[in-house]
């Protein structure tokens, strides 16, 4: 008897979860297709078709970052809606605990934000790098964008290599540089690097293992510069790998995320911020399941004490609270003011802990 209670109230809460994210969905759509036809449609030659195809690439990366919400408000509408019904009243009658009906739904939400984190996440990232490829090539004739200069380091523990360009293209994963300086320095005995050389190129294509450089003029210390037509630097980059260099760390997939870190602490440079993404993302599926909990402490009382309305309201504003919570942390964490671990892992344990506790408050007094 209690598995099927069981088996109802979390085909209910999956039920409200799949609702809310509809609308969230729906809401999002309509909101980036405004914002894309806003910046992209007003100054470049497109069709309605491209600006919704577009806003197709850029939305689950929007809705992935929403998710949690997803969880709270499905949540509350579920089990709102069982409390008004006067169902969870029926239920504790019956002797089941709160505790019994719930915990497959946070189970299920937790299961949910893995399966956001291995899967859901590495397509949105590929997604919304396809968006950012399709944009520059859109926008590669507007003249009122003015292109940023792009900078590159990459290096193994014998060499160090800089590399500066004015302009970037990325077509079909394929990573081309135009008006590129390269410095390439060599680590001495003690670890100190030291300059060796430097090498100009109209242009640079990066290959599997090496760049393949273009009009080429290379200068090495105390020497007088020296020019050919084309030159192969070796380079411990691959494409993905370069494309995420320009990217922030929420565009790069979750399974990227590791040899992110590692080529980003060999060129020399801190990895703080996608070590950050990284136990952020790990944090997810315990994000979800306090998401969930949370909806029910928010649900449980009694309709016949009056105040339902308002403790869901208070529910919904408490995600929010913990919402700005986890940027604020991020932000901390990206400061060096506290560790990573602590900044990505506490908003999660912090939600946690508030619907455990307000849960044993309602369900045990």
């Amino acid at each position: 008897m209690n598995s099927r209670i069981e088996r109802y109230v979390l085909a209910r809460a999956l039920a409200g979860i799949g609702a809310a994210l509809a609308v969230i969905s729906a809401v999002i759509l309509l909101i980036q297709f405004v914002e894309v036809s806003r910046t992209i449609g007003v100054r470049a030659d497109v069709s309605a078709a491209d600006i919704f195809g577009l806003t197709l690439l850029k939305s689950p990366a929007v809705i992935e970052i929403l998710l949690p919400f997803v969880f709270l408000f499905g949540g509350i509408s579920a089990f709102v809606g069982l409390n008004r019904r006067s169902e969870l009243v029926a239920m504790r009658a019956a002797g089941v605990s709160a505790w019994r009906f719930i915990s497959p739904a946070a189970g299920a939400a937790f299961l949910a934000g893995i399966l956001a984190v291995v899967a859901i996440n590495p397509i949105s990232a590929a997604l919304n790098a396809r968006f950012e490829a399709d944009r520059a090539r859109i926008m590669a004739n507007y003249l009122g964008d003015t292109p940023k200069d792009i900078w590159l380091r990459e290096g193994d523990e014998h060499t160090q290599m800089v590399i500066h360009a004015k302009s970037r293209d990325t077509v079909q994963g394929e990573v081309r540089l135009r008006g590129v300086s390269l410095f390439v320095y060599q680590k001495d005995k003690a670890g100190n690097p030291e300059f060796k050389r430097r090498v100009e190129a109209a242009e640079a294509v990066l290959r599997p293992g090496f760049w393949q450089l273009k009009d080429v003029r290379e200068a090495t210390a105390g020497e007088s510069s020296v020019r050919s037509d084309s030159l192969t630097i070796r380079s411990t980059l691959d494409s993905e790998a370069a494309v995420e260099r320009f990217a922030s760390p929420t565009t790069i997939a979750f399974w990227r995320l590791p040899a992110a870190i590692k080529l980003t602490e060999d060129s020399g440079f801190s990895a703080s911020g996608y070590r950050l993404r990284f136990q952020q993302l790990l944090a997810t599926p315990v994000m979800f399941a306090a998401m969930t909990i949370l909806a029910a402490a928010f649900s449980l009382r009694l309709v016949r004490l009056g105040g339902l309305a308002g403790l869901a309201g208070a529910g919904v504003s408490l995600g929010f609270v913990v919402y700005f919570f986890n940027a604020f942390s991020g932000a901390l964490g990206r400061a060096d003011i506290i560790p990573l671990f602590a900044a990505a892992w506490a908003p999660a344990v912090v939600a946690l802990l508030s619907g455990l506790t307000l849960l044993c408050y309602t369900e045990d007094g």
